[in-house]
């Protein structure tokens, strides 16, 4: 894999591809990647709009579509943008070779629209890039082990372009979209926001998990077990971008990383409960078993041998976990079912956040002065998140930007821009 050693791979999403512009506008990137001295793989998304557009064909026919035939459906759109990106690369005279999941042997489980990638048959693509030939491989689709194609789930592409990226060895994976890197918090809440040079991996994957919509998730956990570093660059423009790898000291001066906010949560408060050992697992057991996934919880101090319990879910998961906790009190009693739906999650981020002195009570002083009301907290190493009222959601992420000042805190490391 020496000849390998100059390899980047590159990943461009629907909003990249746009229009046969935008395809004109990704190609010339690419040539200047070459120009530079690089190799190049390319990983495609579908164009801006094309995976809602066949979503909306299948339910207009069947309101759940069998999973078979809707990720034969919605995968379409990569094959698309993948021929018409490497027939502008033949335009300007490179060679170039569209791939599908199944001409390229990417396998996956059989979970149709959530499958996981086992395997890459990389032999055909080492081929092709020593030939001097640049590879256009569909995003977002595999082949499970009865030849059917699978999906890999929305953002699903990303994860493609890692897992390639590993299993060729390359030296970085690139992944290209309408933003200019990885913020501080969303620039659409707050304008000030600073655009990070340098994150590490961990910092990333909690970032992720707690709703920043940058990079999916299981992007980053490929990343992170492949030690991959992954840049995330504007295809509409030559900035940096932002590079996430290894914890580096780059973050040293830095007090948190980022702060993520949710809109998507849910509090759920069963009152009343009989406060016995193995209660917190009577009543979670059954909503885990539903497969509905449970964050923040806090049980308060008992009362008469009461006390009450209260938890946080997505939204959409929010009636489906209210109705199992109706049929739950009938077998040990409770009271009142409290659902709170207009709830935001308001998380600080940082590697060993624990180990900082003063940043919790920095961050509860912030929202104290502009008379932001904590509902629920939560801590781990990584972060710390606080429940607040929606409507202050968007004026306690000004707060704590603010209070964390980080313009002063991020220092930017020499720009490594590929």
């Amino acid at each position: 894999m020496n000849e390998m050693s100059n390899l980047i791979v590159q990943k461009y999403g629907g909003t990249s591809l746009a229009n046969t512009e935008r395809f004109q506008a990704v190609a010339d990137i690419i040539v200047a990647s070459i120009g530079s001295g690089d190799n190049v793989a390319v990983v495609v998304s579908a164009m801006a709009g094309e995976t809602q557009r066949l979503i909306d064909l299948a339910k207009e026919i069947q309101s759940e579509p069998d999973p078979r035939e809707f990720d034969a459906l919605v995968s379409s759109g990569e094959q698309v943008s993948a021929a018409l990106l490497a027939i502008a690369l033949k335009e300007r005279n490179y060679l170039s070779k569209s791939y599908t999941a199944y001409q390229l042997g990417l396998k996956t489980d059989n979970a149709h629209g959530k499958a996981r990638i086992n395997s890459i048959n990389v032999d055909a693509l080492i081929e092709d890039i020593e030939s001097g030939i640049v590879p256009v491989i569909t995003g977002f689709q595999g082949i499970n082990t009865q030849g059917d194609i699978t999906t890999l789930g929305r953002g699903g592409s990303d994860t493609t372009a890692v897992a390639l990226a590993a299993a060729l060895e390359a030296k970085e994976c690139q992944i290209y979209t309408d933003v200019d890197g990885v913020f501080t918090t969303d620039p659409n809440v707050y304008k000030k926001a600073k655009k990070i040079d340098e994150i590490c991996f961990e910092e990333m994957l909690e970032l992720s998990s707690l709703g920043a919509k940058v990079l999916q998730i299981r992007s980053v956990e490929f990343a992170s077990k492949y030690q991959m570093p992954v840049r995330v660059l504007s295809s509409f423009n030559t900035t940096g971008g932002t590079l996430i790898t290894k914890e580096e000291n780059s973050l040293e001066n830095a007090v948190i990383s980022g702060i993520t906010c949710s809109d998507n949560d849910s509090k759920i408060t069963l009152r009343n409960v009989p406060d016995t050992p193995g209660i917190a697992a009577k009543i979670l057991s059954p909503i885990s078993e539903a497969n509905i996934d449970i964050d923040v919880i806090v049980q308060n101090v008992a009362s008469d041998k009461l006390t009450d319990f209260t938890f946080t879910v997505k939204t959409e998961n929010a009636d489906k976990a209210v109705d199992i906790l109706k049929k739950l009190t009938n077998d040990f009693g409770g009271g009142e079912i409290e659902l709170v739906k207009d709830i935001s999650k308001v998380s600080v981020v940082r590697v060993g956040i624990r180990s900082h002195a003063g940043v919790a009570s920095q961050m509860f002083n912030a929202l104290a002065e502009k008379k932001i009301n904590i509902d629920m907290i939560s801590t781990s190493e990584i972060k710390i998140s606080v429940v607040v009222s929606r409507k202050k959601s968007k004026e306690a992420v000004a707060a704590l930007h603010d209070a964390f000042n980080f313009c002063l805190l991020y220092t930017s490391p020499s720009p490594r821009d590929s």
